[in-house]
């Protein structure tokens, strides 16, 4: 008895539905919703403009978080812990700079 590739393939495809949805169904989802079309725009211009212009400040928090876990972990400067990290983020490299010369000053 010979299986040929097709009865096979007839054999496996027996419960798939090869059938496209109804147009009652796109019309009842979210395709036809234009709300979420606004909030979809919405979120892409909060990215860009997050993206373009605060870029500067999210790098300069990052620099500056960087440069506070170096002077407290690799120098072990001892700075008041939460105050200086918080200006650190907040500031930036300039932040850590101010808290440096203040310790060095010893105002802090």
């Amino acid at each position: 008895m010979d299986i040929l590739l097709l009865d096979i393939f007839t054999e496996f495809a027996k419960g798939v539905s090869f059938t496209l949805p109804t147009q009652t169904a796109l019309t009842t989802g979210l395709l036809s919703n234009p709300s979420v079309l606004i909030a979809g725009i919405v979120l892409i211009v909060i990215s860009l403009v997050i993206f373009f212009f605060l870029k500067k400040i999210i790098e300069h928090a990052i620099i500056g978080g960087i440069a506070w876990a170096i002077a407290i972990f690799a120098f072990h400067i001892p700075l008041p812990l939460i105050p200086s990290f918080a200006v650190a983020i907040i500031f930036g490299p300039a932040g850590i700079g101010v808290m440096l010369l203040l310790k060095f000053f010893g105002l802090i």
